[in-house]
């Protein structure tokens, strides 16, 4: 009985593990940008004395779904989308330089461009991009930001700094809990020039609500059915033990 109980505890571990993962998926359907997230699991053999008589399941991380999510027309000045492959360069509430696809940008009342989540966002000059007061600002594809200054004419235009857009390999990329890529310590992303934006729209997250839904409720059954084994296991271990008293 201890096998069966073995098996469908850490099928029901693993699986309210998965559940968790999905229901986070579903939290951050409308978050800008945002890519689901995977899990991952093994079967290992239990390793020890006599034969390998039980298998069990291992986590091996998260993972992330990279696929685009769908443009929505904004009309925002400030509004930028990501064509194709490629980050956007921010930085995180610790410090360090991590990564995103949220381009829903904003000013703080200093000038300082940040994302909708209110990390600043990071120039080619290697720090945060600050802007001056404006008549009028466009975001160009390389990411370069013009304006034109407040109480100039027209034809006055000033380039502030350039977005830092990165492309770094994706193996390479691992999600942290506040939802940004970023890469290991000792690797640094170089501007990429091929990484080009849109302006005036942003990407929509690329959780698909329908199938999230309908793995819910698979994951859900699956559970349940590891319960049910466990009482089956219960039920069993009584049976056993009352036909051991009838002897």
């Amino acid at each position: 009985m201890d096998k069966m109980v073995y098996l469908a505890g850490v099928a029901g571990r693993e699986i309210m593990r998965a559940q968790a993962i999905n229901a986070n998926n579903l939290a951050n359907a409308n978050t800008t940008g945002f890519r689901r997230d995977l899990a991952f699991a093994e079967s290992l053999d239990v390793v020890g004395p006599g034969f390998d008589s039980r298998v069990y399941s291992q986590s091996e991380g998260l993972g992330s779904d990279m696929t685009p999510g769908a443009f929505m027309t904004t009309g925002r000045d400030l509004d930028v989308a990501i064509r194709g492959e490629g980050w956007i360069a921010v930085q995180a509430n610790d410090g360090t330089e991590a990564f995103t696809r949220a381009g829903d940008l904003r000013l703080t009342a200093t000038g300082v461009l940040t994302t909708g989540a209110g990390l600043p966002v990071i120039g080619n000059s290697g720090g945060p991009i600050t802007i001056p007061p404006f008549e009028k600002l466009d975001v160009g594809v390389d990411g370069t930001i013009t304006i034109r200054p407040q109480g100039q004419g027209a034809a006055t235009l000033a380039v502030i700094d350039r977005i830092k857009l990165v492309n770094p390999p994706k193996e390479n990329l691992s999600k942290g809990q506040d939802g940004l890529f970023r890469l290991p310590p000792e690797e640094v992303a170089v501007a990429d020039a091929k990484v080009q934006l849109v302006s005036g729209v942003i990407e929509s997250s690329n959780v698909n609500v329908v199938e999230s839904m309908v793995n819910m409720m698979e994951l859900s059954r699956k559970f349940e059915m590891q319960v049910k084994m466990m009482e089956q296991a219960k039920n069993n271990d009584a049976a056993s033990a009352k036909l051991m008293q009838m002897s």
